[in-house]
């Protein structure tokens, strides 16, 4: 577990109060955040927040899964790049900070080589990580599945690149930052991509309801407003993506 603080300053006098300690969980995703390495883009926007904030917070790394449980509790206040979802409203609130598009990876010699390929590839199965939800495409996918017993779950991303070169599954939903495994010589030269053809899916900061009182809440949504209105949200995508697609993913019109 690291502990990082926040520098006092006059500037953010109006911000979050800074009291008691807070906590914050990364999750092992792709260029999100690398555990081996302790880089990626949300903890390179985790330690501008921080620094914002003037607040000590107590950051550590977890599955997904174990952060919405915490969250939902209230013993985890804050983790990052989460999507929202009518349940997950009932106990988070979010600040969102970027916005991108889901695709499926299959698999080239499933036979998929579009969504309507599903129908009639019984055999077909799918591998996600546990606890995550997508666009709404790929969810109702998901779904569907699922309810056919034709959904694996794991526990992050590793676990499914090992699954679909094994053929154990057929195919997995991916997004920009598990680009760089994708373009892995063993796993593109087995695999091909299908768009889900569904809108950027909103993501931000989540903030536990139970752990944050509303007016919390704002304070730290300001802090990640103007992190996008001053351009720090898109100079960290950028050491991360090309310019034009950082600028696509953090150029977004947000949830209301």
């Amino acid at each position: 577990m690291t502990v990082l603080y926040g520098l006092a300053c006059t500037a953010f006098a109006a911000g979050p109060d800074c009291s008691r300690p807070y906590t914050l969980a990364l999750h092992d995703h792709g260029l999100l955040y690398s555990a081996p390495t302790d880089t990626g883009i949300d903890k390179d926007f985790a330690d501008e927040l921080i620094r914002r904030s003037g607040c000590k917070v107590n950051v550590s790394l977890m599955s997904r899964a174990r952060i919405w449980q915490l969250i939902e509790s209230g013993a985890l206040d804050f983790s990052l790049s989460g999507i929202s979802n009518r349940e997950r409203e009932q106990f988070a609130s979010f600040a969102w900070y970027f916005s991108n598009k889901y695709y499926l990876l299959v698999r080239k010699d499933s036979g998929i080589t579009r969504l309507e390929d599903f129908a009639r590839n019984e055999r077909f199965q799918l591998g996600v990580i546990r606890s995550f939800r997508y666009s709404d495409n790929a969810n109702r996918l998901v779904d569907r599945l699922a309810s056919s017993n034709r959904v694996s779950l794991a526990g992050g991303l590793e676990p499914l690149y090992e699954a679909l070169l094994l053929n154990r599954i057929q195919g997995m939903i991916m997004e920009p930052f598990d680009y760089p495994a994708v373009q892995e010589k063993r796993i593109r030269d087995v695999t091909s991509i299908i768009s889900f053809n569904d809108p950027s899916v909103p993501h931000g900061l989540i903030m536990s309801k139970k752990a944050l009182p509303p007016a919390e809440q704002e304070k730290w949504r300001a802090l990640v407003d103007g992190m996008l209105a001053d351009g720090t949200v898109r100079k960290i995508f950028e050491k991360y993506f090309n310019p034009e697609l950082a600028a696509s993913m953090v150029e977004f019109q947000g949830k209301p």
